[in-house]
């Protein structure tokens, strides 16, 4: 089992074969944090891994990549969006579980990388069926939060499309899909200097800068497949 603290903290060790979902938790409530960690051991399938109380400790585990982590947005040290970078870069995929529940919250951290976005009064019904989704590479938004989410991603009926060249638009997508600048190149063929010199033109053309601001404005033209949400 893995040695935790009577906070609920502890390092990740295996528990299960390999093919277990590994879920690690990084919330800085001690009562939340334990309550999580007790879903999580409970879960079929599902191996407990790092239960942190902020970023920064969970990297320190070096808990082997690939895992979902179960991420709080209000945090000490690294929060919001910038948790959310963090763990994604480490080679993680972060499902928030936040009390915040604003549109520009959940937008943000998606654009940050997270996977998915539970708000604190999910039951473990549903964390099991996001958790789930998420390690099998999809992206999962609480019911809750859907419907405005789902207002965001119909393209946008008045006003000209954007002027952007296909290639634009191939960069805009992924970068709404919350990858990342090396992740786009690998995967349009192109080098990184590339990839930035296009994202430089874009925010020319909207005067968007933020890729929190360009990914809300590719959900609105109907540019990004990133919330085709599971409710």
């Amino acid at each position: 089992m893995t040695t935790r603290t009577d906070e609920g903290r502890g390092p990740a060790m295996p528990l299960t074969p390999d093919t277990s979902i590994l879920v690690s938790i990084v919330e800085d409530h001690p009562l939340y944090r334990m309550a999580l960690a007790r879903v999580v051991d409970g879960l079929p399938g599902c191996t407990l891994g790092a239960v942190a109380g902020s970023v920064e400790e969970f990297l320190a585990y070096r808990t082997r990549p690939g895992g979902v982590v179960l991420l709080d947005l209000h945090l000490p040290g690294r929060q919001g969006p910038a948790a959310a970078l963090a763990v994604t870069e480490a080679g993680h995929r972060p499902l928030v579980v936040s009390a915040q529940a604003g549109q520009a919250d959940v937008l943000a951290v998606l654009a940050a990388g997270a996977r998915g976005y539970l708000t604190k009064s999910a039951e473990e019904r549903e964390i099991a069926a996001a958790v789930r989704q998420v390690a099998d590479g999809g992206t999962y938004v609480s019911p809750t939060l859907a419907g405005f989410l789902l207002d965001s991603a119909r393209p946008r009926q008045a006003g000209p499309r954007l002027a952007l060249t296909p290639r634009e638009r191939e960069v805009l997508g992924l970068l709404a899909e919350g990858e990342r600048d090396v992740d786009i190149a690998r995967a349009l063929g192109i080098s990184v200097r590339t990839v930035r010199s296009h994202l430089d033109r874009i925010r020319e053309k909207t005067g968007q800068r933020r890729r929190s601001e360009l990914t809300r404005l590719a959900i609105g033209e109907g540019i990004s497949s990133r919330l085709r949400v599971t409710v």
